[in-house]
C-alpha cells in the first residue's frame, strides 16, 4: 500500500479550532500518546509504542514525501523495549525520539491526525492509503480538503527545515 499524505504546522488555537470541527464532524477515533524512534540507518526505519501496542515500520522513499510505499508489524505493547534491544544489537543507534499526544478521526475514508509533539509542535495530517493506481487521484483530494480546512499546505522544505531544528534539539526536550 501507498501512503498519501499531507501535512501542515498549525497554531495551538488552529489545533483547538479543528479538535472541535473534526469531534462534530467526524468519527473521533480516540486521543492516542506516542513515543517513536527513528533509528540511524539508510531506510526510514522506526518503531513506536503507543497507548494500545508498539510497532515496525518501513517508509520507503525520502522523509516529507507526499507519497511513500509503508511495511507495518504491530506487536504487543510490551516487547517495545525488546524492538529497540534487536535494532540496537544490529548496529543501529536511534537517531531521534518523538513524544507526541495524537488526536485520530476518520473524515469520510480520510484519517485526520491533530498532532502536539513536544519540541516540535502542533500539525494536522490527512492521510489515505492507497493503491498505486490511485495515488495522485487521492493526493488532489487531500490538497482540496485542506483547502476546504482553510489551511495552507507547509512546504516539504519548512518541516526539512523544522525536522533538521528538532535533530539538533531533541535530547533536551
Amino acid at each position: 500500500m501507498i501512503e498519501v499524505e499531507i501535512r501542515s504546522f498549525i497554531s495551538k488555537e488552529k489545533f483547538e479550532e479543528l479538535l472541535e470541527y473534526f469531534k462534530k464532524n467526524a468519527n473521533y477515533l480516540g486521543e492516542d500518546y506516542q513515543e517513536t524512534f527513528y533509528f540511524d540507518c539508510n531506510q526510514d526505519l522506526r518503531i513506536q509504542k503507543n497507548n494500545h501496542f508498539a510497532k515496525i515500520w518501513l517508509k520507503k522513499g525520502e522523509l516529507h514525501d507526499e507519497q511513500r510505499e509503508e511495511i507495518e508489524i504491530k506487536v504487543d505493547r510490551d516487547d517495545f523495549k525488546k524492538l529497540e534491544q534487536i535494532f540496537k544489537a544490529l548496529g543501529h543507534g536511534v537517531e531521534v525520539k518523538w513524544y507526541r499526544t495524537r488526536h485520530s478521526f476518520d473524515w469520510n475514508g480520510i484519517t485526520v491526525a491533530l498532532d502536539f509533539t513536544k519540541g516540535y509542535g502542533y500539525i494536522i495530517e490527512l492521510e489515505k492509503m492507497s493503491e498505486d493506481a490511485e495515488k495522485d487521484q487521492n493526493l488532489e483530494l487531500l490538497k482540496s480538503k485542506m483547502a476546504e480546512l482553510n489551511i495552507e499546505i507547509t512546504p516539504k522544505e519548512e518541516f526539512a527545515k523544522k525536522y533538521a531544528e528538532y535533530l539538533k534539539n531533541w535530547c533536551e526536550i
